[in-house]
């Protein structure tokens, strides 16, 4: 969405005006998912809108990786199906001190790290050089660490004479974009273990020798399955292609929103939330101490992703936090290799509440109706101090209605 396209659209004063005017319906959105750019279930980006376009889904945010190289693609197919965009990005960020206490943030299996997400950017996004030479070194310091599990892997590969190889340019010009992740790698992997070996008792064969010993224990048909066995057993932890990351590879958390804030975004926590055990990590289990913490770090967003939450604690959750002035989002990620539905659901497979549904949409609204005023040279949902505007939430859900709405209609 930039300024061209908003140059059409009324004075915020105006908009705000006839906001009333619109209609109140709650669309569908997805807020969160992946593509190709950092790894995606989707083989295109037109892919997710054509997939959209089918379900009703109104309202796309993309959230990529350490990179908004996608963004300008998304902006032209959302004017082609009339779907509103929302510009977000995604960081794995490290709290030391966290890390040094063994707490868990919102990664399971590894205290400090944590996942965040800046909502509604700036578009076309402009960054000061410290700003962007920040985020081009977590890029290169990733493509590092994957650059040496390759390495690791055709060493591994040619000690067990498969007699193929990778190089992580070809991996990276056939599955990635700037970006390769380990996902390219197993995908990468899979796809020449089928190659190299036509049928399915050699396929189980040599995945039983890559995975010292181990069969697989998912379909030769089973293309995510395996790919995640892959990961699991050769580029995790006491994997013979393990890698581990450097702390080059994280900035800060304040470093994370600072840069989100720079680039015209809101700081956003995404909430990991219960598991299918119904286990939370030691971050989240307290809601209340979830809450002080955010609000000290003047963190006033969340984001779930429902599909992997029982509906009831989701429920309790969002409602808790929504009651205290946050402003909620849901998406899917559709960062695996399995093509669900762009259609946000539940843990239970079903779709989310007709409350939940308003929440998420309400949450939108307001990322639409801040990257709105951000392109008309206004502060959008943050003061100039960062501070989220939260007594104002219900003004900004009225306005991002508006926006939504007359972007989308014929």
């Amino acid at each position: 969405m930039n300024v061209t396209v908003f140059a059409k659209y009324p004075s915020p004063e105006l908009l705000r005006e006839t906001a009333d005017g619109f209609d109140q319906e709650v669309l569908q959105v997805n807020g969160h998912f992946h593509t190709p750019y950092s790894f995606s279930a989707f083989s295109e980006i037109s892919q997710v809108f054509e997939m959209a376009q089918k379900e009703g889904v109104k309202v796309l945010g993309v959230n990529d990786f350490y990179t908004t190289d996608g963004y300008e693609e998304v902006n032209q197919l959302a004017k082609e199906f009339r779907i509103f965009p929302l510009y977000n990005i995604e960081f794995m960020s490290l709290q030391k001190d966290l890390q040094a206490a063994g707490v868990r943030v919102n990664d399971p299996n590894n205290p400090g790290r944590t996942y965040f997400s800046g909502k509604g950017l700036k578009f076309p996004v402009l960054l000061n050089v410290e700003m962007v030479e920040r985020l081009f070194g977590v890029q290169d310091e990733s493509n590092r660490q994957t650059a040496e599990m390759v390495e690791k892997l055709n060493d591994f590969l040619k000690e067990l004479g498969a007699g193929f190889s990778f190089s992580f340019n070809e991996i990276k010009e056939k599955y990635a974009k700037n970006l390769v992740r380990e996902r390219h790698l197993a995908k990468a992997l899979r796809e020449a273990v089928v190659a190299n070996f036509p049928t399915e008792d050699e396929q189980k064969a040599f995945f039983e020798k890559l995975f010292s010993g181990k069969a697989a224990k998912s379909a030769m048909s089973d293309a995510a399955g395996l790919e995640n066995e892959i990961r699991g057993n050769l580029l995790k932890s006491g994997g013979r292609a393990f890698v581990p990351e450097d702390d080059k590879a994280f900035l800060s958390l304040e470093q994370v929103i600072e840069l989100i804030v720079k680039a015209g975004g809101i700081p956003c926590y995404p909430v990991l939330l219960d598991n299918s055990k119904g286990e939370f990590t030691d971050y989240e289990g307290d809601f209340e101490k979830l809450y002080q913490s955010l609000v000290a770090k003047d963190v006033y967003m969340l984001e779930l992703i429902p599909g992997r939450n029982k509906p009831e604690i989701l429920e309790q959750f969002v409602n808790f936090f929504h009651q205290k002035g946050f402003v909620i989002t849901f998406g899917t990620e559709h960062n695996t290799p399995q093509l669900d539905p762009v259609t946000v659901l539940g843990g239970d497979g079903k779709e989310l509440s007709p409350e939940m549904k308003k929440i998420g949409y309400e949450g939108a609204c307001v990322i639409a109706a801040h990257q709105y005023l951000k392109a008309k040279g206004k502060s959008g949902y943050l003061f100039k101090s960062g501070k989220a505007k939260v007594k104002k939430r219900d003004q900004f859900v009225a306005l991002g209605n508006a926006v939504i709405k007359n972007f989308i209609r014929p």
